[in-house]
């Protein structure tokens, strides 16, 4: 706590917990759905969030009920935690459901689960490319995601270490990961969606809808039209908020010239063989996992994905800087 954040925290016990399980941080989207593919028996935990008595709700279209229900039909052990946490910490209304704070839950019932991790879904945009909240360029010490960064040791020094299973892996790999899984009828990725799937109209739908596509080397299938609001975004110059998957939508969805995209497949010029990187694993992403949990990660990458090259990992490592 001194360290990363210049707080004094106490009175400290004289033995550090730990744990033996890994959980799997549950958001419903594609990214926990294919670290859950990795991880078939870790439990999911849950956090959903609850009205607070006096901040108003000004994101009432986020179906925090849905996700909730959604996770108890996965078959899995589940826990799930109610909270109004965030509205106190995250104004003017609650953030995404992947940060740091829907882990509350999870570190409070940590010794009553016998947790020594959580994983996330962050993948490699978000964990090595910067993310489009964060820098937008190659961030080997993101102070977000990064293991040995203030969270990442915040959560090891209540003897939770904070694991990113797919970090090393694009947008377009988790989405295949989740959609060939066994929960691929639950994965929902839109915070507007309700039981029978996502909305479809919001600009998070139209981006997960170019990746869906692109895997399943398909048309796209959206009621968007490059003159709606939601795909403002993609008439303009880029660099865009995760620019890679973008740019690999872009080069593999037939017909991209009569999209939403078509102007930003102009600016991209992405080719088949450009984003060829973006279907391999970043090798250093598999060394920040912890021990426990490292070889079944390795296992599974190196029967269903492969690592990169080394021109591969380049790519990565110059991200942002052509």
């Amino acid at each position: 706590m001194r360290t990363g954040w210049g707080v004094d925290a106490g009175p400290v016990g004289a033995d550090a917990r730990s744990g033996t399980r890994l959980a799997v941080s549950y958001s419903g989207g594609a990214d926990s759905m294919a670290v859950a593919a990795m991880f078939p028996d870790a439990p999911f935990v849950h956090f959903q969030r609850v009205s607070h008595p006096r901040v108003p709700n000004r994101w009432t279209h986020y179906r925090s009920e849905v996700l909730a229900q959604l996770v108890h039909k996965t078959g899995r052990e589940v826990h799930v935690v109610q909270s109004d946490l965030e509205f106190v910490l995250s104004r003017p209304r609650p953030g995404f459901p992947e940060h740091h704070a829907v882990t509350a839950g999870a570190l409070l019932l940590a010794d009553d689960l016998d947790l020594g991790g959580v994983a996330f879904g962050h993948e490699l945009g978000s964990r090595w490319l910067g993310g489009e909240r964060y820098t937008h360029r190659y961030s080997p010490d993101n102070p977000m995601w990064a293991a040995d960064g203030p969270w990442g040791r915040l959560f090891a020094a209540a003897g939770v270490a904070m694991v990113l299973p797919v970090g090393g892996l694009s947008e377009p790999v988790t989405m295949r990961m989740a959609m060939e899984s066994d929960l691929a009828h639950l994965v929902r990725w839109c915070l507007r969606g309700d039981m029978d799937g996502p909305c479809a109209k919001c600009a998070k739908c139209l981006r997960k809808e170019l990746i869906l596509a692109a895997v399943e080397r398909r048309p796209l299938d959206t009621p968007i039209t490059a003159a709606m609001p939601a795909a403002r975004k993609w008439q303009e110059p880029p660099p865009y908020g995760g620019q890679e998957t973008i740019e690999y939508g872009c080069a593999h969805v037939p017909g991209i010239e009569d999209t939403p995209f078509a102007k930003a497949a102009e600016y991209l010029r992405a080719t088949p063989e450009s984003v060829r990187w973006l279907e391999h694993c970043y090798p250093p992403a598999l060394r920040e996992i912890p021990e426990p949990w490292r070889a079944r990660v390795e296992a599974y990458v190196d029967e269903n994905i492969g690592l990169m090259t080394e021109d591969e990992a380049r790519r990565v490592e110059t991200w942002g800087s052509r």
